[in-house]
């Protein structure tokens, strides 16, 4: 008897990442991957969205709660505190594009029907992911990205990667085969964790302000 694998068992997206077409293309696709167990729980897939010749991408870690639910990334909490870190940082969030390393929401429950409690993702659920987001890097050739936090760093700059040594500092590396500049800094989540929220913001503007400079 032949047991045939789940598509999720193979944690790759590749098979399901269209050949060729932009952003809508794209987003269409991702809305029916299966690429990895993590659409089982999750409402929908979270596609990145924002301007296709954007000059900056910015990539956050996953979707959260409020994302899982409207389908959009950074509506929630830490999407709005990061919509006001951009704006005072001078960069205008309507000309960036923003997504995240993994498509799909992973969460915990304390108790059946409580609160959903956002749980890391593992860094096999993001290689399965990263033929998306490789895609849409290819797609919209950002002149810089800004990575928000550890797990989007180590999601495009390998498993060593350590936000707290190289936020608020222009790197340049070769992600899915091609060069770029990256800033990193913290995820806005984080911010809204922190003990000293306003100091913590500050830096979170602060490093955005590096990247700010670094567009030119």
């Amino acid at each position: 008897m032949t047991v045939t694998k789940a598509p999720e068992d193979a944690y790759t997206a590749e098979p399901f990442v269209p050949a060729r077409g932009g952003l809508a293309a794209l987003r269409r696709a991702a809305a029916g991957c299966r690429g990895c167990p993590l659409h089982r729980e999750a409402t929908r897939t979270v596609f990145g969205e924002g301007a296709a010749d954007a000059r900056v991408m910015l990539v956050g870690e996953q979707p959260g709660d409020q994302e899982d639910r409207q389908g959009r990334p950074f509506v929630g909490p830490a999407g709005k505190l990061l919509h006001r870190a951009l704006e005072e940082a001078g960069l205008d969030p309507g000309e960036a594009y923003v997504t995240n390393a993994v498509k799909h929401f992973k969460f915990t429950r304390d108790e059946p029907r409580k609160r959903r409690i956002h749980k890391a993702p593992t860094l096999r659920e993001m290689t399965a992911c990263g033929p998306w987001l490789a895609a849409e890097l290819a797609a919209v050739e950002p002149e810089l990205i800004v990575v928000l936090g550890a797990t989007a760093g180590k999601a495009l700059l390998g498993s060593s990667f350590r936000v707290t040594e190289a936020r608020g500092t222009v790197l340049e590396r070769e992600i899915h085969g091609r060069p770029q500049r990256l800033v990193p800094t913290v995820h806005p989540s984080a911010v809204l964790r922190a003990e000293d929220r306003e100091g913590a913001y500050r830096g979170l503007v602060a490093d955005l302000e590096v990247a700010v400079r670094a567009l030119g």
